[in-house]
């Protein structure tokens, strides 16, 4: 069993900030992959479903994003599962807008959702981390992150979260190259 957990924040207010992101890849893996109805637990809203013959709990954190590490340490424990069973998906603010890469382990590069993570369960995690891009400026940062997508980015960010789905099979196996090759072609990144 594996653990995909989407960082984010809860609450209507936050649905569309950039840093929801991680809830956003979530909640379209479970829809194009037809997961049970979403059910409370761990401190959060979960899902339970197949990606090919790998049984996956989807995990969205209702701690806010400071916390998430409390409900992600629940799940992993309850599950008996170890650290590198969990990949959580999550804004990265040093990759391009509607770009995602893969990497497992690393530091936390300021985000707290990561830093809270870390603390519960160790960093040898895997991240999907979803481009966002950088507004230029440190002092901007908090502003930008918290700040709602706008409406020029509404179809690249659908495109990026279904290239995200339709691929989810590539990270259910392990092949995280296969993943973000095909996520980059489908979203016409190629080389």
């Amino acid at each position: 069993m594996q653990i995909w957990v989407g960082l984010g924040n809860p609450g209507a207010q936050y649905a569309l900030n950039r840093h929801n992101v991680g809830f956003m890849a979530i909640d379209t893996i479970a829809d194009l992959h037809g997961f049970s109805p979403v059910k409370k637990a761990f401190q959060g809203w979960t899902q339970e479903g197949r990606i090919g013959p790998e049984k996956i709990l989807l995990l969205k954190p209702a701690t806010f994003m400071n916390e998430s590490g409390r409900s992600v340490g629940e799940a992993m424990r309850f599950y008996k599962l170890d650290t590198g069973d969990v990949t959580i998906f999550h804004d990265e603010l040093d990759i391009a807008p509607f770009r995602v890469k893969v990497k497992v382990g690393g530091g936390t590069a300021g985000h707290n959702g990561l830093r809270s993570t870390e603390a519960h369960i160790g960093n040898a995690f895997r991240r999907i981390r979803l481009g966002i891009g950088h507004p230029g400026h440190k002092d901007k940062v908090s502003p930008y992150v918290l700040g709602n997508y706008a409406k020029a980015e509404m179809d690249p960010l659908s495109d990026m979260l279904g290239a995200v789905a339709a691929e989810a099979p590539w990270l259910a196996k392990g092949d995280d190259v296969r993943f973000m090759n095909d996520v980059a072609l489908r979203l016409g990144d190629g080389k």
